[in-house]
């Protein structure tokens, strides 16, 4: 199959009519396009040069003396053999250890840019450099609403969550395992998953890393919607590879990292630490424990196929350590966040981090501050791909529809704060205080008419009535408002056009691999 080259044509006026349709009651605006985040913040900085320079040493010093482990993918370990590393048998699986010269020599072969496709052109994703790019919630085996409490994550919710991304403005990107279908057999289950950013979204989506096959249907499944050819000059997909900390990877990271690597998918490295049980509870030798991990992973994909688009990725918080639960929000988390930041960069690679993480089991006042803690750090830190930016609640344990909601919300507040201040001489506004003078007031003024709409950032869901408005009116909290929110954004979803060619294609590759996987042809894990 060919790839989309162009937008599906559509007049404007309809166009607009369709979006305002969407829009109506929902609290969000429906955009045709993306529009990525240009940060134009200056990163902040916890580490001086010599602060970088000593985790880089540091994790050179964990690669060459004490090494990573790789559990039952001796394939992995050969690759790092025949390109100079030391392997040898360690506990259940083989040690790779490495010299800073080798180990530098493939990451600098990953590019420090690259653009990710989207089955509509206008939402491609550009991964690197100034950008961050928001995407929702991955990975939890429950949801909640306001309605029927917490449950087990459905194909329905994860259909639902789909298009309320889609339906956003805020969110850049469709993100991958939205919520963990449990009614749909495990091995089968990433078909559905996959169908269903394809079909109710068209911004650009992750990739199936739970086996290796998986991430192979993948590649096939992108090949019809793009064309093979298109998706090895750009990926197509993006695909979060986790280490399995501490110092570890095994056979189903990497059998799905060797698959889209080989293919010229990007990949997204990252290590799963929380700090004082998967690495040391002191925040430098986690930031070196990290480092050499992502690297390690980054490294293995150039071995693979130079070239690779990789993302540096960081999942780190720090654990409780009097009740041993993982905690959110924490100074720990964005200290280590902007290290992680900084240490990227300084290797020039895309970053990944951050979000809007919290223990809280509810929207609450806990919720909002331990997000809004983690999620600032993530924006000033410079992120460049920003995972869980809506709907994570309970340590990711559960999708939230009224959290999903509230946290557009504050994508949208950042999105604006990333802007910085803006210095035109339209921005010195001369006319307005030649017009009103010492002693007026600017309400009416020409200019405040002028940016009437667009001069501060518009809420949609947070209330700013006064008090006896906002008691007339019912008295109703963010968290009802937000139930309601989400309830008329699906009553709004249309879904976007899809090639019948190519979704008849589609369809035929699902039924076969379906077939295939319940006859139990092939070998899986």
């Amino acid at each position: 199959m060919d790839p989309i080259t162009t937008p599906p044509a559509s007049p404007a006026p309809r166009r607009a009519k369709r979006s305002e349709g969407r829009q109506r009651g929902s609290g969000f605006k429906f955009a045709d396009r993306i529009t990525p985040i240009d940060n134009k913040l200056t990163p902040m900085r916890v580490l001086d040069d010599d602060g970088i320079a000593k985790i880089h040493a540091a994790s050179m010093q964990l690669m060459k003396d004490t090494g990573i482990l790789i559990i039952d993918y001796p394939a992995a370990a050969e690759t790092f053999r025949q390109n100079g590393a030391k392997v040898e048998p360690y506990r259940d699986g083989l040690l790779v250890k490495m010299d800073e010269d080798t180990l530098m020599h493939f990451v600098r072969k990953a590019p420090s840019t690259f653009t990710q496709l989207a089955r509509n052109p206008a939402k491609n994703v550009p991964i690197g450099g100034k950008h961050t790019i928001f995407a929702p919630i991955y990975g939890p085996p429950f949801v909640i609403d306001m309605d029927r409490g917490r449950r087990e994550g459905t194909i329905e919710d994860f259909q639902n969550f789909s298009k309320l991304t889609y339906m956003s403005e805020h969110l850049h990107h469709n993100g991958g395992t939205l919520v963990e279908p449990n009614d749909v057999d495990v091995k089968e289950r990433h078909l559905d998953m996959l169908m269903a950013h394809i079909l109710y979204s068209d911004k650009a989506f992750m990739g199936s890393v739970t086996h290796k096959e998986n991430a192979r249907d993948t590649v096939l499944m992108s090949e019809i919607l793009f064309g093979a050819e298109a998706i090895r000059k750009q990926p197509a997909t993006l695909s979060l590879l986790n280490a399995s900390s501490p110092l570890r990877f095994d056979d189903r990271m990497f059998g799905a990292l060797e698959v889209y690597a080989l293919a010229n998918q990007a990949v997204l490295v990252t290590p799963f630490l929380i700090a004082g049980a998967m690495s040391p509870v002191s925040m430098a030798a986690t930031l070196a424990q990290q480092n050499v991990e992502a690297l390690f992973g980054i490294c293995y994909a150039q071995m693979l196929n130079p070239g690779t688009p990789c993302i540096y990725g960081s999942f780190l918080s720090n654990i409780d350590l009097r009740s041993g639960a993982p905690c959110f929000g924490t100074p720990e988390a964005s200290l280590a966040l902007y290290g992680g930041a900084q240490m990227a960069r300084s290797y020039k690679l895309p970053y990944r981090s951050g979000g809007n993480f919290t223990a809280s089991r509810i929207p609450d006042a806990q919720a909002g501050y331990e997000s809004a803690n983690t999620f600032m750090a993530t924006v000033q830190g410079g992120v460049n791909f920003v995972l869980h930016s809506a709907g994570w609640l309970e340590g990711g344990l559960m999708a939230g529809y009224e959290k999903f909601v509230l946290d557009l919300e504050t994508c949208g507040m950042m999105a604006t704060f990333a802007k910085g201040v803006s210095l035109s001489d339209e921005d010195f506004a001369w006319d307005a205080f030649e017009e009103v003078g010492p002693g007026g007031h600017f309400l009416g003024a020409a200019h405040t008419i002028r940016h009437y709409e667009t001069a501060f950032f518009q809420h949609s869901v947070f209330n700013m009535d006064n008090y006896e408005k906002w008691e007339a009116e019912g008295s109703e909290d963010s968290y009802k408002r937000a139930n309601k929110v989400w309830k008329q954004m699906l009553a709004n979803y249309q879904q976007p056009a899809l090639d019948e060619g190519k979704k008849e294609a589609l369809e035929e590759f699902v039924a076969k691999r379906r077939a295939e996987i319940r006859a139990g042809n092939l070998v899986r894990s």
